[in-house]
């Protein structure tokens, strides 16, 4: 079977000696390197290579980060490449993930090569579904929420900033995504992505659809206790009983 690869580091020096090793698995073909996170997340999920080494230190966007944006739609097989981090290499040692720390000795490398073998040959992700329940996990928002969703248009894929998005609309596992320029789709459960946005900023406010919480702009009683909420640009939303809850949300916003 031939194989892609893709470097995702801003050292040459960890570029050539991971080219090197690459030789090691047989009818591997190293694609073009992306110049940053932001761009290596694209460049993952457009070229689908089947092997990715990952830096955790890159500009722009995190190698963690780029985990999260990848991880719902592709899983390659990865080594994630750091400097000595107590933060990061707590995660990736508690949870088993390949992955060297700079600067790694050739020994090591070709470890971690044969552990890409291994890999390869069962469909092995499981400490990397570990890592990503950390870090999803864990008690700080600004790792674990996304700030953005892919989405594909056409023939093309991007990005889109949740800041942007005015609300989501769900049918059944269809979600709209409304911004002030147009509307786009993406597949996945509301209950699911709800899970993965920061609720300082966004809540649900019934069965179909997620605000967010900074384009509203009234919020108007209605009948049996529910709320008319009015957002920017003219959009008219329902707030039901089973989420009034959620209305102290908004209220405490600008607390």
């Amino acid at each position: 079977m031939n194989y892609q690869a893709i470097i995702v580091d801003d050292e040459q020096l960890t570029h050539q000696a991971i080219h090197r090793s690459l030789n090691q698995l047989p009818a591997t073909q190293l694609l073009e390197s992306p110049s940053d996170g932001a761009e290596a997340a694209l460049h993952i999920l457009r070229h689908r290579p089947e092997i990715v080494f990952l830096s955790i230190q890159l500009p722009r966007l995190d190698g963690f980060s780029v985990l999260k944006e990848v991880w719902l739609h592709y899983q390659p097989c990865l080594v994630f490449l750091t400097v000595p981090d107590s933060y990061v290499q707590q995660h990736l040692e508690t949870s088993g993930a390949n992955h060297l720390v700079k600067p790694f000795t050739t020994m090591q490398l070709q470890q971690a090569i044969g552990r890409v073998k291994t890999d390869l040959a069962q469909q092995n992700h499981r400490e990397v579904d570990q890592l990503l329940h950390n870090l999803l996990s864990e008690g700080q928002p600004s790792r674990a929420y996304i700030k953005r969703l892919l989405v594909k248009d056409q023939r093309k894929m991007f990005f889109i900033k949740v800041d942007d998005i005015l609300y989501f609309d769900a049918d059944g596992n269809y979600i709209t995504l409304h911004t002030a320029k147009r509307n786009y789709t993406i597949y996945e459960s509301l209950t699911q992505l709800e899970q993965r946005l920061d609720p300082a900023d966004f809540t649900r406010i019934n069965r179909s659809y997620i605000v967010n919480l900074n384009y509203i702009e009234e919020l108007e009683s209605y009948f049996n206790g529910e709320y008319l909420v009015r957002l920017v640009g003219g959009h008219c939303l329902k707030w039901t009983r089973f989420y009034r809850d959620n209305v102290k949300a908004f209220l405490s916003k600008d607390t």
